[in-house]
């Protein structure tokens, strides 16, 4: 693990609700990265799939038209803004890898407007209303950190965000922050009952992330209600930025669109990681049935 020396950075969380029409989003996307950046932000990070809806409603092969090429449209007009406003960007797209191969793909731009790298979503739900495996290949690059001009990161996607074996490898990476772009929301009949237990686990998973690993967690959401009214979603926005030690730093509301700008301090994750040290208690000699699906 390197030591973290890296200086301050300052990262914005683009919380936005989402029309049928993905020129329109892209459009309001690049918008909300220049306002971002005017703020002070220097790592700008866009929900999941931002140029639609979500589409994983419904299984429809009709929308596979939605997917393009990385490098392509969508990342030569974000790789362009990221340039101009001099700041990192990590956007979450549908991928078109080759014909019938399709991929959940973060690509992260760094503030030169240059394609670093892409990130493919690894854990793939399967879930009413979140029909993901219809459209996406699981991923097959790995976990993997990028050096952007502003430090170094990690990118996650949705589902992910479960999983502690895929934050705790970003952390391995030397990742100074890890970024999950989301869409989540309720399902209209379960909202009452259980809507409230749903989105605390959701932030407490994540939390622990941060906490475990002694790093910063990012999550960013979509808001407003999609599809139709008895069968849709309400995607419960609530993005939010967690220190290393878990603490909640900046927290958007359930229901509004929102720029969230929140400074991170590299030290922090070295403060942190003295006194509670599990990366240095790990015994890394004692994991290896964890590559099994189960022990019984």
């Amino acid at each position: 693990m390197r030591v973290v020396t890296d200086p301050k950075f300052r990262v914005g969380l683009v919380q936005m609700s989402c029309s049928t029409n993905p020129e329109e989003n892209l459009e309001k996307a690049v918008t909300r990265i220049r306002e971002a950046a005017h703020k002070g932000a220097q790592i700008v990070c866009l929900q999941e799939l931002f140029r639609s809806q979500y589409f994983c409603r419904e299984e429809d092969a009709r929308i596979f038209d939605l997917a393009e090429s990385i490098p392509g449209p969508s990342t030569e007009r974000l790789t362009a803004t990221a340039r101009d406003a001099g700041v990192v960007v990590i956007a979450s797209l549908f991928e078109r890898r080759a014909a019938g191969l399709y991929h959940n793909t973060a690509a992260v731009i760094d503030a030169d407007g240059a394609l670093l790298g892409i990130y493919r979503k690894m854990h793939i739900p399967d879930d009413p209303l979140y029909f993901e495996k219809y459209y996406f290949t699981p991923g097959d690059l790995g976990f993997r950190t990028f050096d952007t001009k502003f430090g170094r990161i990690a990118t996650l996607v949705c589902w992910d965000q479960w999983y502690p074996e895929a934050a705790r490898l970003a952390a391995m990476g030397g990742a100074n922050i890890l970024f999950y772009p989301t869409a989540i929301g309720w399902h209209p009949s379960e909202k009452a009952e259980f809507g409230a237990a749903q989105h605390d686990a959701w932030r407490t998973i994540q939390r622990s992330h941060a906490i475990a690993n002694g790093i910063y967690v990012a999550a960013v959401n979509r808001v407003g209600f999609e599809g139709p009214p008895d069968h849709g979603l309400e995607f419960w926005g609530a993005s939010f930025v967690s220190d290393p030690f878990g603490r909640i730093l900046a927290e958007a509301t359930h229901d509004e669109e929102e720029i969230l700008i929140v400074e991170c301090d590299p030290r922090q994750m070295d403060e942190t990681r003295r006194n509670w040290p599990f990366l240095r208690d790990r015994r890394i000699d004692a994991y290896g049935p964890i590559v099994n699906r189960m022990l019984v």
